[in-house]
């Protein structure tokens, strides 16, 4: 069974016959409120033709239930899977530690190893004074730079395996992409991080070491912030949101 199966499975016998009572997708954030303020990236193709970002049903999600929206999940369509993932996550408590930033927790553990980012977080300049080697793999080809170890994600395979502590944003279960990154990461602290990120111990079993995303105090402020563009989830921009770490 494959994570993305794992995943829906629970936000199906989680959230059976909860009602939704918002579905919000802004440009940058995807929110939806049932028992908690469940939230992903939206991941949206900017440029693309406008039925590649067209979701089924809109203008009736918030009548669905959390188990009808989680499989939604299943989607190739990236805002559609991203509304599935935030559905899941309104259903799944936050867990751990309470204002922890998952890339303090990177910086301690990386001294002296090779520490491996999957996606361009901030702060990795700070680490590379610390750590053996720092690399960085990206999907965004606009961003590669291979004189800063910032490397085409296709390169994950030769990567991933050698090092010490491996950082994958939380984004790569919209992608569909973490089953196969989790499993190059065998033998590695292994940190899922991001909004994105389910705070179910199901994902320990494939090889996550730790759980670090967000919990929503005040949903009603948040969901008015990602409706207006709001961007970098962090407590210095959204006081309504604190930063959650759940070791295994």
């Amino acid at each position: 069974m494959t994570i993305i199966e794992e995943l829906i499975q629970i936000g199906q016998k989680e959230g059976k016959g909860i009602k939704i009572s918002e579905v919000r997708v802004g440009i940058n954030w995807t929110c939806v409120l049932s028992k908690f303020c469940g939230v992903s990236a939206t991941n949206a193709h900017c440029g693309e033709p406008e039925e590649v970002n067209e979701v089924r049903d809109s203008g009736y999600l918030h009548e669905k239930t959390v188990d009808e929206l989680a499989e939604y999940l299943n989607s190739w369509s990236p805002v559609e899977s991203a509304i599935g993932l935030a559905t899941i996550n309104s259903v799944l408590e936050p867990k751990g530690k309470e204002n922890v930033n998952a890339l303090d927790l990177v910086k301690e553990l990386g001294k002296g190893k090779i520490v491996t980012f999957v996606g361009l977080f901030p702060k990795i300049n700070e680490l590379k004074n610390v750590a053996k080697e720092v690399y960085v793999l990206e999907l965004d080809p606009y961003l590669i730079n291979p004189k800063h170890n910032i490397l085409p994600s296709t390169v994950a395979h030769i990567i991933l395996p050698k090092s010490d502590v491996v950082v994958i944003t939380s984004s790569t279960i919209i992608n569909k992409s973490i089953d196969y990154l989790l499993e190059l990461s065998r033998g590695a602290y292994t940190i899922l991080t991001g909004p994105s990120t389910p705070f179910t111990s199901v994902l320990f079993d494939y090889g996550v070491t730790v759980l670090a995303g967000i919990e929503v105090k005040d949903p009603k402020t948040f969901l008015l912030k990602i409706s207006q563009g709001g961007g970098m989830l962090s407590p210095k921009r959204f006081k309504e949101v604190i930063y959650r770490v759940w070791e295994k």
